[in-house]
């Protein structure tokens, strides 16, 4: 529902704000104003029109000689109420969608295709621990004490990584203790599993060396599977935005983007909402990140959602084109995992 406030001359002349300072990152007058909407209003119209705008709380002015220029909650509206048809966005990002193919190299191409689509910063959250359940783990052996660990989830998910282990463990032993991991934890998600391994000392039984090796290898699949959970590509595209021009803002920016945590935290609320969101500048609980706008999608395979995804900008992006790009993407990934869960649960070749 459209405020009541706004009146369709100044929804206009609002629109018409918001597009040209997307487009050009410079503050608009009231000339502009009149020579791009063809309202038939005069200048001084325009004017009153967007100091009306101003006294609403949808244009600021950043200086007395400036023009205006547009405020979250203008976005705000732009997103909810003056978006035009979702145009179609560039080239489908062109992966060999083989079940086969490994998820890692396929969640670091996505948040690569999101960056260049956008000339934004792209995103993917790996699907959480509350909610990614352990299917098997498989440990083979590789010189003196490293071995190859592979994690595979009951989505399909596989992630590997060498450990050292000690004392060294021959083959034999690591068939066994991959038969234990998943006798014990096959089933459960990795939120119990570390919830289990940090319990470790009030439970008696772990004087058993055997328990005790168990807890250790647990612990390290749990580092395998959390370190692996955001994807960040394009930082440096932002950059390139005129709001991080000065030396100042762009020493802010890398540390907010460069504080992954926050932003784990952040993609993270938005974990259980299905579709498309859209978080713009203040709306965000976390002050260092409130410079930008983060428009993301949940991605699933069948009714379970896997994961998140998303595009990191400046306030001033060219929303509806970030918002079919995501959703599109999301979709994309969402259809490859159900056919890797589909065609290659309990079949992956290690």
């Amino acid at each position: 529902m459209v405020e009541p406030e706004l009146t369709e001359r100044r929804r206009q002349v609002l629109q018409v704000v918001l597009d040209d300072y997307i487009r050009t990152a410079e503050p608009v007058g009231s000339r502009v104003v009149a020579k791009r909407a063809r309202l038939g209003l005069s200048p001084a119209t325009i004017r009153n029109t967007m100091a009306d705008l101003e006294d609403l709380g949808y244009l600021t002015q950043p200086h007395t000689s400036a023009g205006r220029i547009p405020t979250d909650r203008a976005y705000r509206f732009y997103v909810d109420h003056l978006r035009a048809a979702a145009r179609e966005p560039g080239p489908v990002w062109p992966p060999q969608l083989s079940p086969s193919r490994a998820v890692e190299s396929l969640m670091e191409e996505i948040s690569q295709h999101l960056s260049v689509s956008s000339h934004l910063t792209g995103v993917v959250l790996a699907p959480p621990l509350k909610t990614t359940v352990l299917e098997r783990v498989e440990m083979l052996p590789l010189e003196g004490n490293r071995v190859l660990a592979v994690v595979v989830t009951d989505s399909g998910w596989l992630t590997t990584k060498v450990l050292s282990v000690e004392p060294v463990l021959s083959a034999g032993d690591l068939r066994e203790f991959s038969r234990l991991l998943t006798d014990r934890f096959g089933g459960r998600t990795f939120e119990v599993i570390r919830q289990w391994v940090e319990g470790g000392a009030q439970r008696q039984e772990d004087t058993d060396p055997v328990v005790r090796q168990v807890e250790t290898l647990a612990q390290q699949v749990l580092a395998v599977v959390g370190e692996r959970n955001l994807y960040l590509s394009g930082i440096v595209n932002i950059l390139d935005q005129p709001e991080f021009s000065d030396i100042q803002a762009m020493k802010t920016l890398l540390r907010s983007l460069e504080a992954k945590g926050k932003l784990v935290d952040l993609l993270t609320l938005y974990a259980d909402s299905r579709g498309v969101q859209v978080l713009i500048g203040r709306e965000n609980p976390y002050e260092e990140l409130q410079d930008f706008s983060l428009v993301t999608s949940t991605y699933s395979a069948g009714e379970r959602v896997l994961g998140i995804l998303g595009v990191v900008g400046p306030r001033r992006m060219p929303y509806e084109e970030v918002v079919s790009l995501v959703a599109q993407t999301a979709d994309l990934m969402g259809s490859w995992l159900r056919r890797v869960t589909e065609a290659e649960r309990g079949r992956i070749r290690l």
